[in-house]
């Protein structure tokens, strides 16, 4: 029997393979087979043999080998490991620019002095496009109003025409961050409810999902996993959203809010040009709804009244629970998604110049002559070139970006991990001018 028998389970090529296989005949086979030629058929089986081990054992080697982060080479299972990690891989880097958005304003006699008259001003839609002659497009993802003007959003204004030694019209001046992608278009039908369905994007370039919106016009959600229902958004700093806050709407233009969303979904790279979205797992009888945070809240009411000084928190588990979000049913998805980047989406300076998107004014009121005018006299351009395009992740950068991320994990123990994490805060809820952080000073507690 094999049990009793010497066999040899180290043997990883097709030579050891092939010199145990000989061996094994010659020792418990002598007499029965001793033509170990190379042209005898026994050889030709033993060979076979080996070859099939040899192969088996490249591929279990393999398969061991892909399961590691330092030692994987395909693309498709660094992907896998990183987002294991808590690394979003990059398949394009995106240029990024500024650009300059002009337009002329009539002007008009406030008391005795000519000022610009506001109600000619323009609105530009978030998600415009400036292209330039070469045909590369730049995304504007933030709306441009002219008629506002803040430290965070200044409105620069100056005299664009005079006569009779007064000012006839004003040239408005807005300044906006852009970043070279495309956006394009495509839809996905859902008919009966199925639990964390999913739908690819096939693309080269992916930058990521711009939007989804279904067919009865609700918007859906991109967070980072599906158990987290909470969502951070804006709302602008007006009198009616908060008339306390408001009076500092120069400084602060948004005021930072949680959302409570049922409709969301996650997204992450298969490989360098397959994106696959995930949505959740069913209905849900939630509505969503809006939470400003009060840090007054967090830690009050826990269970039974018992203590709970020895329990590990997380700040992000008040963002998440285990509803997973809702199903699409019975509805048709449109989902706009962003490519581009790439060496080639770094333009030179003056050659965005060409606008794509909705612009309208915010007065209805207006002398439509005049209002011809100004509307035509929009113009933009990019003063400085725009820099950062290239490729994505290479294999060792995903390796060492990967590692790096889950060393990291966006923790805070260190003072300063505690203050970068302060200074990290968008500037549209507010600038901090000043952060110091110090260990808690520990006070003596006398138990009697």
């Amino acid at each position: 029997m094999a049990a009793n028998k010497n066999i040899k389970y180290i043997n990883k090529d097709f030579n050891e393979f092939k010199a145990s296989l000989i061996d094994y005949a010659k020792t418990y086979f002598p007499t029965t087979y001793n033509d170990f030629s190379p042209a005898s058929p026994g050889m030709m089986f033993m060979e076979m043999a080996s070859y099939v081990g040899d192969v088996l054992s490249f591929y279990l080697d393999n398969q061991i080998q892909e399961n590691y982060l330092q030692f994987a080479r395909q693309s498709n299972n660094l992907f896998e490991l990183a987002y294991m990690f808590g690394y979003k891989p990059k398949v394009t880097g995106v240029a990024t620019t500024s650009i300059d958005f002009y337009q002329k304003v009539p002007s008009k006699l406030s008391g005795s002095e000519y000022v610009p008259d506001f109600d000619y001003t323009l609105f530009i839609n978030p998600n415009s496009t400036a292209t330039s002659i070469s045909g590369i497009s730049f995304i504007v993802e933030d709306p441009i109003d002219f008629s506002v003007s803040s430290s965070l959003d200044p409105t620069e204004i100056t005299v664009y025409e005079i006569s009779n030694n007064n000012p006839t019209y004003y040239l408005l001046r807005k300044t906006r961050k852009a970043i070279s992608s495309t956006i394009n278009t495509t839809t996905f039908s859902f008919d009966s409810p199925e639990k964390f369905s999913t739908v690819e994007i096939s693309a080269t370039n992916l930058v990521g999902v711009l939007d989804i919106i279904d067919s009865e016009g609700n918007e859906w959600y991109e967070v980072d996993y599906l158990g987290q229902e909470m969502v951070y958004d804006s709302i602008k700093n007006t009198n009616v959203n908060d008339p306390n806050l408001s009076q500092n709407s120069e400084d602060t233009p948004y005021i930072l809010k949680l959302k409570k969303v049922q409709r969301r979904f996650s997204t992450r790279l298969r490989n360098s040009t397959t994106l696959q979205i995930q949505f959740g797992a069913g209905t849900t009888s939630d509505v969503d709804e809006d939470i400003i945070p009060n840090p007054d809240n967090v830690g009050l009411g826990l269970p039974f009244e018992k203590s709970k000084l020895t329990t590990a928190y997380s700040p992000s588990n008040f963002l998440f629970t285990d509803t997973y979000g809702i199903a699409p049913s019975n509805t048709t998805l449109t989902v706009r998604y962003l490519t581009g980047g790439g060496v080639s989406s770094n333009v030179s300076s003056n050659t965005l110049t060409r606008l794509n998107g909705n612009v309208s004014f915010l007065n209805s009121n207006l002398n439509a002559t005049t209002a011809d005018d100004i509307f035509n006299s929009l113009a933009l351009t990019n003063p400085e070139a725009a820099s950062g395009g290239g490729d994505g992740d290479t294999i060792e950068e995903i390796r060492q970006n990967s590692s790096a991320n889950f060393a990291s994990q966006l923790r805070n123990v260190t003072p300063n991990d505690y203050l970068v994490r302060a200074l990290s805060m968008p500037a549209k809820f507010g600038n901090i001018a000043k952060a110091y952080v110090e260990p808690t000073k520990l006070q003596n507690v006398f138990l009697g």
